[in-house]
């Protein structure tokens, strides 16, 4: 599916900075560029804005992994920090750890321009049947 069809259909994630650059069931990926009003104290990359990136792109996986007709919520996110972002760009990877009948989990991954570990998120989406 087309990453900038998807992201429009989120006026936040827009307004925050998130990127798309891949779609698929299998995994979703994206990035946030560091920017001076996305942080907090001492030029650090706000949590706030590293969680808008991984719940962007955890929401678009479980999206995607949803049967005909259904759409998604959030039931849970649990989100671990690992290091601050100074500058570049934080990157996320999302992918599916289980898609059932009434719920999809999600684990995404997010890493600096160098690769390491920036935060963990698990998203907990409800499978909802159609209105």
């Amino acid at each position: 599916m087309d990453p900038a069809a998807l992201l429009a259909q989120m006026p936040f994630a827009v307004t925050a900075g998130v990127e798309l650059h891949s779609a698929s069931p299998a995994e979703v990926t994206g990035r946030l560029p560091w920017a001076p009003e996305r942080c907090t104290a001492g030029g650090v990359l706000h949590g706030g804005a590293l969680m808008t990136l991984a719940d962007t792109v955890g929401a678009v996986c479980a999206f995607l992994n949803l049967p005909p007709g259904a759409t998604t919520s959030t039931l849970a996110s649990a989100t671990s920090l690992l290091r601050a972002v100074r500058g570049g760009a934080a990157h996320a990877t999302a992918r599916p750890l289980h898609v059932g009948r009434s719920t999809i989990v999600v684990l995404t991954e997010v890493t600096d321009d160098d690769g390491r570990p920036v935060a963990s998120v698990t998203q907990t989406q409800a499978v909802l049947g159609p209105a």
